[in-house]
């Protein structure tokens, strides 16, 4: 199995360094910063991340086409949910996050969000995600450690 990359595969990550409201229960919102993160090299994933200044970050993986349906229609279901307009605000993205400890809705600047989604489709168009897929490491990581 060779590994298929195309030139695009080579270029580092995309990252939107952004500010989202955090609402957890009944609590005020509170800014926290984020970057969503996007490699060619995971190319069905994003990643965002949420951190104080002080404090490590906290990383939420999912599926990128489930942030682009959230920018239309809410779209999702069990630990993470994407609502458009979150709250009747036009300009937000509502990303709700849930655990076993209990659930937190992300307000995102819907621009952030699409201008970041602009660059992920430049790098890989959807639809191409598995012509950026590395099978031998992917077999490789599947049998690490087996006689």
């Amino acid at each position: 199995m060779g590994q298929h990359h195309t030139g695009a595969a080579d270029e580092g990550p995309i990252v939107c360094a952004t500010t989202v409201l955090v609402t957890v229960a009944d609590d005020p919102p509170v800014p926290l910063p984020a970057q969503l993160r996007y490699t060619a090299t995971d190319p069905y994933a994003v990643c965002m991340s949420l951190g104080a200044p002080s404090a490590p970050s906290v990383d939420w993986v999912f599926a990128r086409s489930l942030l682009a349906q959230g920018l239309c229609r809410p779209a999702g279901y069990g630990d993470v949910v994407v609502i458009p307009r979150h709250r009747g605000r036009q300009d937000t993205v509502g990303v709700l996050l849930r655990t076993r400890h209990g659930a937190a809705v992300l307000e995102v600047a819907s621009r952030a969000v699409t201008a970041f989604l602009h660059r992920t489709d430049a790098l890989v168009p959807p639809g191409t995600e598995h012509r950026h897929i590395d099978l031998d490491r992917v077999v490789h990581h599947l049998t690490a450690g087996r006689e």
